[in-house]
C-alpha cells in the first residue's frame, strides 16, 4: 500500500523552523542597530535582549509568519525530493534494470523495461497484477523486471525470501510461483507459503535451503537502498523508462508511459 503523503511537517522541523526564523529576525534586528551606531560602538547585552524580547514578542503575536516559512520549507523541500529520484532514476537506470539477480518477465529483450517495486502482501500490488499482465498480453515488446520489496511485515519477507529463491534455483518456475502468491487471498505465513509451493510441484526443501543464502539477501538489501535512493516508501511503484509512478494505475497510464519511453 502506498501511504497518503502527510501534508504537515515533523514537529521537529517545526522546532528548527522556528528557531531558524528567530535567528534570522534577531541577526537582521542586530544589524539595523549596529548599522546605526557608531563604528566605535557595539551593541550591550541589555540592547540584544531588548531587541530578542522584540522579535520574541513579534513572532507570539505573529504565527502566520512562522506556518508560511513551514509551508514553504515544506514546498522546497518536496521539489528537492522529486529532483533527487529523478536524477537518481539516470544514475541508477543499469541497477534498476539490468541486475540479473532480479526477475524479468515478458520479453528479455524488449525495448521498453517496465520495473515494479512490491509486496506480495500489498492489496494495491495484487489488484495492479492482472493490469502489468494484461499489458505484457497485449505488447509483446515489454521486458518486465521485478523488484521484490517487503515492507509489510516478516510474512512478505517470508514470501520475498522464498520467491527469490526459485528464482535462483529454477527461473523458469518463478512466475507460476509469483501468479499463485499475488492471487493469494487472505493471511501468507510459512504454512502456506510453502503449500502454495508444493501445489505447484516445486522443490520446497530447495526453497528453504536457499531463501536465506547470500544472494536472495543481498537482492532484497540492494531494494531496499534502490528504494530510498529514488524515495519510494510504499507499493507498488512503477519506473518506466525516466518516469516514476507511485500506487497502482491504470493500464491507460502504463501505455502512456510506455509510449513516452519508446519515444526515447
Amino acid at each position: 500500500m502506498w501511504p497518503a503523503l502527510n501534508s504537515q511537517v515533523s514537529q521537529k522541523d517545526k522546532h528548527m523552523l522556528s528557531r531558524t526564523i528567530y535567528s534570522f529576525l534577531i541577526a537582521a534586528i542586530t544589524l539595523i542597530g549596529v548599522a546605526h551606531a557608531s563604528a566605535e560602538e557595539s551593541m550591550s547585552d541589555a540592547r540584544k535582549q531588548e531587541i530578542e524580547a522584540v522579535v520574541q514578542e513579534y513572532i507570539l503575536k505573529n504565527p502566520e509568519v512562522l506556518m508560511r516559512a513551514i509551508q514553504t520549507y515544506q514546498i522546497q523541500q518536496q521539489a528537492a525530493k522529486r529532483k533527487r529520484a529523478k536524477d537518481n532514476l539516470t544514475i541508477l537506470a543499469s541497477e534498476l534494470t539490468g541486475n540479473p539477480s532480479s526477475p524479468v518477465i515478458g520479453n528479455p529483450d524488449g525495448d521498453v523495461t517496465i520495473v515494479e517495486f512490491f509486496d506480495y502482501r500489498c492489496g494495491f500490488c495484487k489488484r495492479a497484477y492482472p493490469t502489468i499482465q494484461a499489458l505484457l498480453k497485449e505488447d509483446g515488446n515489454i521486458r518486465y523486471v521485478l523488484k521484490e520489496f517487503p515492507i509489510l511485515g516478516p510474512d512478505s519477507l517470508l514470501a520475498a525470501q522464498a520467491s527469490l529463491a526459485v528464482w535462483n534455483n529454477t527461473p523458469e518456475q518463478y512466475l507460476p510461483f509469483h501468479t499463485a502468491l499475488m492471487k493469494s487471498r487472505g493471511s501468507l505465513n510459512a504454512a502456506k507459503i510453502f503449500s502454495v509451493a508444493g501445489n505447484l510441484g516445486l522443490d520446497t526443501d530447495a526453497i528453504r535451503k536457499n531463501m536465506k543464502n547470500a544472494p536472495v539477501r543481498d537482492e532484497i538489501n540492494k531494494n531496499m537502498e534502490l528504494s530510498e535512493s529514488l524515495g519510494i516508501a510504499g507499493t507498488p511503484a512503477f519506473i518506466i523508462g525516466d518516469q516514476l509512478a507511485p500506487g497502482a494505475i491504470s493500464i491507460d497510464e502504463m501505455k502512456a508511459m510506455v509510449a513516452h519511453a519508446r519515444k526515447g
